[in-house]
């Protein structure tokens, strides 16, 4: 690694220094009285491979770029067809040497020729850049105005002198590479440009130059303090609160305080001589107290998401409709935090998060995370040179959001390692705003900061931190320090693919300990690039897709969104787990208990509703009558009394809570909370069977819940002609006990399997390999499972077919018996499996693989959903009849891996269009997943276009399933959902659909049926 030489010997872009010309940061406002005019539309366009292939010739007026590209600003030109994205996690996709990039430096030039409207009143005015990757060299008409980095950080610079009415001429010149990418390495697509806006404001004579709204709360009093400071002086007025005051003076009155349950603002405005600026304000405090973070005198609980700002087709350059969509989606999901993962988001974001309320974590933008890939050495946080880059970096996040009530918490980067610059900016912010706490997680003895914060703790170690047990620093008054700090986790929850498993468990600590103050998931979307093949068909692109040379796969999609922001089930997992509201019903009283798990709001804003369900059908319902109940306060109420079974099935009770009226980010109805239970035992006229006698009572308990008799008298198989033997509707292989026909439909299978096309989670992490599951699994052969035919016999009543199901190279197997019978038009098997030798690993799943017609797509079922449940992830699972499509029961993860299973299945019908198909029923109830292509071609499959409909629709009758877990990046599955090799029994009846008309008046999978 080179010893750098003084500043003045590098080029600007290479020089560690943060710039040059820039006016000092200051806070952002949207709009005043002063005059903007926006930059961003068409802008001509020249790429060149080096920094240094073109002289600065085009920065001068009259320069000819009609032969140049033309390109929409903001915009990334790898995104426009010029040279291409680029996703590394850790790793720098340059030689770490700092300051120094490659002389392959793809740099762009940027020229845009502008008329001042005639109204323009002339005078002083900058010129504000919101976002430009990675480092900007800038001229107006021919002067140069200077140089910065910081890419997602604005700049400015006083332009007013060199304005024209007519014939501007703005040029920028935009590197790739720059001492400033050392500092930008965040887990996430490269991509150079000016991606957000470009505005020029007028600045008249006595406008304001920076202003800092300073807005407490007393919650024992109920009194907020007002001190507006302001450069230079003017008067801020409140008409609500009756208020017109000079800057600079605190004022004590009654207020509404503002929390992201109830973010009250209170509209104002800032007038100098020379500007007007609206304001909205909002009254809060932030504290650390005893070990506890609070706001308002009260301990939140943060249910949170790091958010990159993401785009499929625009990358990072992100409009305001899709900022306001994902805010939307975040409240209607129960989320009510966000870690600005990692650098300051587009200023409008934060406006949205102060109006609709949402907690923030507002993070600089820095990251150096691949120094870790040469032991830390020459990491920029530790070496003073880069310190002025540092703070630069603080200030500009600090000063541009510091009027944001939705900010609680700054935090000073992400996975930078430890160093002196990190403690430079922690006293740096602390000197210019001593309310708001301090984060960041990269320096485990929390030196720096007022927050215990870790990355992907496991739920063991998170509940001995909310002990304060955890182990301790050997510095002891480091430690002491530490173990009174509040814990949060700044990622958890690892949301890459199918899960995150292991929510439901983490959520119990945060409500059991209250130093845990829950965290933040990883991640909000999938990062993934739209892109089509070669006939039109969409897929998403990932790492490695562009031909990199050095990537880090689909690693880029680990969100609880897909990248066109469709909710995955991970998302409304998250949801039900973290829901504000707790219901809890006990059927043997015949009541239910309401809990107000939010921090601030009432129950007021909601109403509660029951349904009684017998089969998946409704019996009744109505409204249940829930006082205002407090934050943390509970009752309990009476449900109604219902009238004997119908005998139409099994009978839950399903308790909503939902929005009394429209709000301003979901409209009335919209449900907030839920839950199901069966309701009590015992009801003659109902049949209802107890558990133990479901578990035994196999093809005669029907998948409704109702025990029925035998349908007609038991069939006697019989050989037939082929090699063939019959046994009611079924005809199988006499030879090896294959089941060939159903009701003369040719079959295929059943037969036992344990093999998935691992999840994300089952590939693990790269940098752990004795935790990949997948890895051991094809070690031991699960994926080519071998099936030795043992014994067909032929007795009595039934056929009886033995199978060794074995991998190869290896003693292990499982024993099965699959015991077939018959009795009226039905077909049933019950299955008997027995582990063979010492297994150590969990089994993907357990089950049977069928093949039957693929023109059966039309499903009802009765059972979980209406989305996909695996061990770990059934929070959101609840019971019922739904209807769907083979098609919509696939889940479109970016890369394709198991998905789509529905839990707790009574029975499930696959129908033709003209009603004729196939229905099956097990004992227990089953997971059921059904796909238009076999688990080989899923396997196999890269992206989800790869996907082809086969010939046969694969049905899959699993009676367990291992849990997705969270070990892409956090803990593997929990102990309880794994799926260990172990005796089971299990049976299934397969019955023939005569034509008929479907139902309707059913829950449809994308559109259920609100009890």
């Amino acid at each position: 690694m080179h010893e750098a030489p003084p500043a003045g010997a590098l080029p600007y872009y290479e020089d560690p220094s943060p710039g040059t010309g820039a006016l000092p940061p200051r806070a952002w406002w949207a709009v005043s009285d002063a005059r903007r005019l926006n930059l961003g539309g068409a802008w001509r366009f020249r790429l060149s491979a080096t920094a240094q292939a073109e002289d600065e010739s085009f920065a001068r007026p009259g320069f000819d770029a009609s032969r140049w590209d033309v390109l929409p600003v903001p915009c990334h030109w790898p995104l426009q067809g010029h040279g291409r994205p680029a996703y590394t996690n850790v790793r720098y996709p340059f030689p770490v040497d700092p300051p120094f990039v490659p002389t392959e430096n793809p740099t762009g030039d940027h020229l845009r020729q502008f008329d001042l409207p005639d109204d323009w009143p002339g005078g002083a005015a900058v010129l504000r850049f919101d976002g430009v990757e990675s480092c900007a060299r800038v001229w107006l008409n021919g002067t140069e105005l200077g140089v910065f980095k910081g890419s997602r950080l604005p700049v400015e610079f006083e332009v007013g002198e060199l304005l024209r009415p007519r014939g501007n001429v703005l040029a920028v010149r935009v590197h790739q590479w720059s001492s400033g990418s050392y500092l930008e390495d965040q887990d996430m697509w490269w991509l150079p440009g000016i991606f957000r806006d470009v505005t020029l404001i007028e600045r008249p004579e006595g406008a304001v130059t920076d202003f800092f709204v300073h807005c407490g709360y007393d919650h024992a009093t109920g009194l907020g303090t007002l001190r507006v400071d302001c450069e230079p002086h003017g008067t801020v007025t409140v008409p609500e609160l009756g208020l017109d005051i000079p800057t600079g003076e605190p004022v004590i009155v009654p207020v509404e305080p503002w929390s992201a349950e109830l973010p009250r603002l209170y509209d104002a405005e800032l007038a100098t001589e020379g500007e007007r600026i609206p304001l909205r304000i909002g009254f809060r405090t932030v504290a650390v107290e005893d070990g506890v973070l609070k706001v308002n005198g009260r301990r939140i609980l943060l249910r949170g998401v790091n958010r990159h700002e993401f785009d499929p087709d625009h990358g990072r350059a992100v409009d305001l409709e899709t900022m306001r969509r994902d805010v939307l989606l975040m409240k209607q999901h129960n989320i009510n935090a966000v870690r600005t993962s990692h650098y300051p988001p587009h200023p409008a974001f934060l406006e949205l998060c102060d109006e609709l309320g949402l907690w923030v974590v507002d993070e600089c933008d820095l990251e150096t995370h691949g120094f870790q890939e040469v032991g830390w050495r020459g990491n920029p946080v530790d070496d003073e040179r880069w310190t002025p880059a540092l703070l630069d970096r603080a200030a500009r996040m600090v000063e541009r959001d510091k009027n944001h009530p939705s900010v609680i918490m700054w935090s000073l980067g992400n996975e930078c390692g430890t160093g002196r610059g990190l403690s430079a900016m922690a006293a740096w912010i602390r000197g210019r705003d001593a309310v708001r706490p301090l984060h960041y997680e990269g320096d485990l003895s929390s030196a720096d900061v007022d927050v215990y914060s870790r990355m992907y703790a496991d739920h063991a170690e998170c509940e001995l931190i909310g002990r304060r047990e955890e182990p301790p620093l050997e510095d002891a008054e480091l430690d002491a320090q530490r173990r009174a700090m509040p814990f949060i986790l700044c990622e958890y929850a690892h949301a890459m693919g199918n899960g995150p498993g292991g929510l439901t468990e983490y959520q119990a600590i945060f409500s059991a300990y209250e130093r845990c103050q829950g965290g933040f998931v990883w991640e909000w979307i999938d990062h993934g690039l739209r892109r089509r093949t070669a006939d039109g068909t969409a897929y998403f692109a990932y790492g490695g897709d562009f031909g990199e040379e050095v990537h880090d796969g689909n690693f880029v999609c680990d969100g609880l969104v897909f990248p066109d922001r469709t909710p995955s089930p991970g998302l409304l997992e998250f949801k039900k787990v973290v829901e504000p509201v707790r219901i809890v019903g006990d059927p043997g009283r015949g009541t239910v208990t309401v809990t107000n798990l939010h921090d601030f709001a009432d129950l007021s804003g909601l109403t509660f509703r029951w349904a009684y369900e017998e089969g998946g059908e409704a019996a009744d319902r109505g409204r249940l009558k829930v006082p205002e109940l407090q934050p943390g306060e509970s009752a309990v109420l009476e449900l109604p009394l219902m009238p004997k079974r119908t005998g139409r099935g099994e009978a839950f009770w399903t308790v909503r809570a939902t929005l009394a009226e429209d709000t301003a980010w979901a409209p009335a109805g919209h449900e907030v909370a839920w839950t199901q239970f069966a309701a009590a035992q015992g009801d003659a006229q109902g049949g209802q069977f107890t558990a133990g006698e479901r578990a035994t009572a196999g093809r005669q308990f029907t998948a409704s819940g109702q025990f029925t008799p035998n349908r007609g008298k038991p069939h006697s198989p019989r050989l037939a002609e082929g090699g063939m033997v019959v046994l009611g509707p079924g005809v199988f292989d006499a030879a090896t006990g294959a089941l060939r026909y159903l009701n003369g439909n040719q079959v295929t299978g059943p037969a036992l399997d344990v093999w998935r096309a691992p999840v994300d989670n089952d590939r693990g992490m790269a940098w752990y390999p004795q935790g990949q599951l997948d890895r051991q699994w094809r070690e031991l052969g699960l994926h080519r499972m071998r099936h030795r035919v043992m014994r067909v016999a032929v007795g009595g009543d039934t056929l009886t077919v033995t199978t060794r199901v074995a991998p190869a190279a290896t003693d292990l197997a499982l024993h099965t018996v699959c015991t077939w019978s018959s009795t009226g038009d039905g077909l049933t098997v019950d299955v008997e499996v027995t582990p063979e030798g010492d297994w150590t690993l969990p089994l993907p799943r357990l089950g049977l693989r069928m093949g039957v017609c693929p023109t059966m797509d039309e499903v009802e079922w009765y059972g979980g959903g209406p989305g996909e449940a695996y061990a770990d992830t059934r929070a959101a699972s609840r019971i019922g009849r739904y209807r769907s499509t083979v098609d919509a029961l696939q889940t479109p993860y970016v890369r394709p891996q198991e998905n789509g299973a529905r839990a707790d299945v009574r029975w499930a019908e696959f129908r033709r269009d003209d009603g004729t198909g196939l229905r099956v029923e097990g004992a227990p109830p089953f997971w059921l997943t059904a796909r238009p292509w076999s688990t080989q071609a899923l396997d196999a499959a890269e992206h989800t276009h790869e996907l082809v409909r086969d010939r046969t629709l694969w049905l899959h009758l699993d009676h367990a399933v291992h849990g997705v877990g969270s070990h892409a990046c956090g803990p593997e599955v929990l102990p309880d959902f794994r799926l260990t090799a172990a005796p089971a029994t299990f049976s299934f009846t397969f019955t023939q659909l005569a034509p008929s008309e479907p139902p309707t008046a059913l829950r449809s999978l994308t559109h259920p049926e609100q009890p």
